[in-house]
């Protein structure tokens, strides 16, 4: 036994460095015909990367804006998530923060995005209330009318609680009351 240990030995030694060898040699391979095609798509690049820098952040502000403008014109100020005004003018002043395009869309838009927001609580929907809440606060966090839909969302959110709270009680006094019948037959 130790001497087909000791022949196979050598052999796996010997298979382990061939394909370590063919593996360097197919990445090498890769590498060779692979580095033409990337320096020319990177000569490609050069051009468009180059005209967006020089005005990239004005695109992309732009970009923005226009985003903003579909999402008013499709009815979405402050929802969904990811996708609406809102969020597309605070973008464009991340971009260019002295954007008057963006600050003034973002006043526009306030008085009917507080709306969004009450509907949202009175509508019991908490958890996006609060998102929409907190995308006006990094606009306006001193907004008086914020701070009372603040207080409103919390009032909520406690009746909410009292209400699972309440039904909760009534299903364990259901369920003590079907154990005692049970146990009484």
């Amino acid at each position: 036994m130790s001497r087909a240990f000791a022949a196979a030995f050598p052999r796996r030694g010997l298979l382990v460095v061939s394909l370590a060898l063919m593996v360097a040699a197919a990445v090498a391979a890769f590498a060779l015909l692979r580095t033409p095609a990337v320096d020319g798509a990177d000569h490609q690049a050069k051009g468009p990367a180059a005209a967006a820098s020089s005005g990239g952040q004005d695109s992309g502000t732009a970009i923005m804006l226009e985003l903003a403008k579909t999402a008013i014109a499709e009815k979405r100020l402050v929802a969904p998530a990811g996708a609406n005004a809102f969020e597309f003018y605070l973008s464009a002043l991340q971009l260019e923060p002295n954007s008057t395009a963006a600050t003034e869309g973002l006043r526009e838009l306030f008085e009917p995005a507080v709306d969004d927001v009450e509907r949202a609580i009175n509508d019991n929907h908490l958890d996006e209330a609060q998102r929409e809440l907190g995308l006006l606060r990094e606009f306006d966090a001193t907004n008086y009318k914020l701070a009372l839909l603040g207080g409103k969302l919390d009032a909520q959110r406690q009746l909410q609680i009292r209400e699972d709270e309440a039904r909760a009680a009534v299903i364990q006094a259901q369920a003590t009351s079907a154990t005692s019948s049970s146990t009484a037959r």
